[in-house]
């Protein structure tokens, strides 16, 4: 269990194969494979996507937490999540939405995870992100407008008078967009 120790002390809930490798100091991909299947066959170790493991049930993870480590790479949450979170979409929203560099759709258990291609120039500008307290990148309101005007630019809003145009504006024209 020292192996379990040191995953614990790392404060981390999720784990690439690589990191395991580097947490463990274990540098034949045999082994390590054996280590990994061992801990999970105990419950210590649960799979969650190709070559990502938790520490803990997926249930007890947040989310987006999730969704920015199974695509390892930069991706932040923006579009139609984030605008039904701050109830800009009034409807109901399955699934989060991320940016990165590879569009894909994920489902893991009840859980979906679309990402929406986007080019680096514009998916790397910070205007409008801010990083949560758990690391994850969040696209604020205007942000994630202007993302979504990006994909869909005949998106209509049911509540415009509760968006601040001229921010998204700014965004769109800082970001690149226009």
């Amino acid at each position: 269990m020292y192996r379990m120790s040191k995953l614990l002390a790392s404060g981390r809930v999720l784990f690439h194969t690589n990191d395991l490798a580097l947490l463990w100091g274990i540098t034949n991909r045999h082994t390590l494979h054996v280590t990994i299947h061992r801990y999970m066959k105990r419950g210590a170790l649960y799979p969650v996507y190709r070559g990502l493991y938790a520490a803990k049930p997926l249930d007890t993870i947040d989310p987006r937490l999730i969704g920015v480590s199974v695509i390892h790479g930069f991706t932040y949450l923006s579009c139609e999540r984030v605008l039904a979170d701050e109830g800009i979409i009034p409807q109901q929203v399955i699934g989060f939405t991320f940016i990165a560099e590879k569009s894909k759709t994920i489902t893991l258990g009840n859980m979906v995870f679309r990402y929406r291609s986007l080019q680096p120039r514009y998916l790397f500008h910070p205007a409008g992100i801010t990083t949560h307290e758990n690391g994850v990148r969040i696209a604020g309101v205007p942000r994630a407008i202007a993302d979504l005007l990006y994909f869909n630019p005949s998106y209509t809003f049911d509540t415009r008078d509760s968006i601040d145009w001229k921010e998204v504006k700014s965004i769109q024209k800082e970001v690149g967009y226009l």
